[in-house]
């Protein structure tokens, strides 16, 4: 199951992130995005739990908990849209 954290304190990194919800159950992966230009934490990450059971309590659990200061926001990712907008045309 793939899951969306939001609102992360600036400095909370993978291997923190990986903590909080690996005792829940096994994580495959953690991903704590950063923006390209400053390489500062842009404050939001995505988690992949092995198990779908696992991950739906660890969103119950930790929905609007406090995590490293912050209170975080967790639910289940949505698949992203092809439709990203952006970008010009020809004119």
């Amino acid at each position: 199951m793939n899951i969306f954290v939001a609102k992360l304190n600036y400095s909370t990194d993978e291997d923190s992130l990986r903590d909080l919800f690996e005792r829940f159950g096994s994580v495959d992966s953690v991903k704590v995005i950063m923006d390209r230009e400053t390489g500062r934490s842009k404050g939001f990450g995505f988690v992949e739990m092995t198990n779908d059971d696992d991950g739906l309590i660890a969103i119950e659990e930790l929905n609007d908990s406090d995590f490293e200061g912050r209170s975080i926001v967790v639910k289940k990712a949505e698949p992203r849209s092809n439709d990203r907008g952006g970008g010009g045309g020809w004119r």
